[in-house]
């Protein structure tokens, strides 16, 4: 085996967490990907008998580059508006015997778009330093030449970071079963037009984004639309009644969702957290462009199928 060989190998081996510090970093998988390839040119140019650590070169390799691009955009004024939404990671619901639901929850707890909002309000070094140390275990002696600080001060912005993401997520565990419930419920809600049960099921402080680009979901142009408060959130839901016959249950970034799909086509992707036994946040990915870069195919079979439908007819 050659040495670029041997080097291609071992970037294999590293991609999906390479890809996983991107996505967290960025909140876009285009971007992730691209960051992960950039790396991966970095490599491919480089003597493999000068890398000690190759996993651990390659994480700094793409550490820095998504911090480069986050500066950058903030550079060009170019931060997200409010509620615009990270990419989705969609898959199809897991049958039974699949991961161990304490994983998966603790997944969603990780890489939830929930959180990558919140990740996207903390500035790029604050962000960085949490993302590898809380969720990479990365010491923060390495993480302090990526972000140029000394370890102290990178200690500092990850505890930063760390209160603010505590402060803005949603607080309380919600089982993955109940979790599934309260989506039913959402749904069923929905589609029969009931009010009542749909503020029930809402907490009194939740937040619902919806993200439709150029469409605008309300008239809004690319501006998305963020509504507070159960009585909204309601209303909101009960403005497109007639989609929610086309959810199919999904996975979404780690935590139980469900893709709407209108005549066959995606129309949305939902993504929710909990607390309290309650909804707590909802964000609804419809910006068409967005849409078509996912791979939407796997939830879209399994809903014609029968598997990981809501049970619901689709609404024409």
């Amino acid at each position: 085996m050659t040495d670029q060989d041997w080097l291609a190998t071992r970037f294999e081996a590293e991609r999906p967490r390479l890809r996983a510090v991107a996505y967290r970093m960025l909140g876009s998988t285009a971007e992730a990907e691209d960051a992960v390839q950039d790396a991966w040119l970095r490599l491919s140019r480089t003597d493999a008998t000068a890398i000690d650590n190759v996993g651990a070169w390659l994480t700094t390799v793409v550490a820095r580059l998504a911090l480069d691009r986050l500066r950058s955009a903030r550079a060009r004024h170019e931060q997200p508006p409010d509620g615009r939404l990270p990419d989705p990671i969609v898959e199809p619901v897991e049958p039974a015997g699949g991961p161990d639901p304490a994983e998966q929850v603790e997944l969603a707890d990780s890489i939830g778009l929930a959180m990558l909002v919140v990740l996207e309000q903390l500035s790029p070094a604050e962000r960085l330093a949490f993302v590898l140390h809380d969720t990479f275990g990365l010491p923060f002696d390495e993480i302090a030449p990526i972000v140029d600080r000394s370890p102290t001060a990178t200690r500092q912005l990850a505890s930063r970071a760390r209160r603010r993401v505590r402060g803005e997520s949603p607080s309380g565990h919600v089982s993955r079963r109940r979790q599934q419930e309260l989506i039913d419920a959402f749904l069923a809600a929905a589609r029969g037009g009931d009010f009542a049960a749909l503020v029930r099921i809402l907490d009194p402080e939740v937040v619902v984004r919806a993200d439709f680009g150029t469409l605008g979901a309300f008239g809004s142009g690319n501006v998305p639309t963020v509504f507070h408060g159960p009585a909204d959130a309601a209303r909101g839901a009960l403005a497109f009644r007639h989609l929610a016959g086309g959810a199919r249950r999904a996975t979404v970034s780690g935590a139980p969702g469900f893709v709407v799909f209108n005549q066959d086509k995606p129309y949305a992707v939902l993504a929710f957290a909990f607390a309290a036994d309650r909804i707590s946040e909802i964000d609804v990915l419809g910006d068409p462009e967005r849409l078509a870069r996912l791979d939407l195919s796997a939830v879209g079979a399994a809903g014609q199928s029968g598997n990981g439908s809501t049970g619901f007819p689709v609404t024409r």
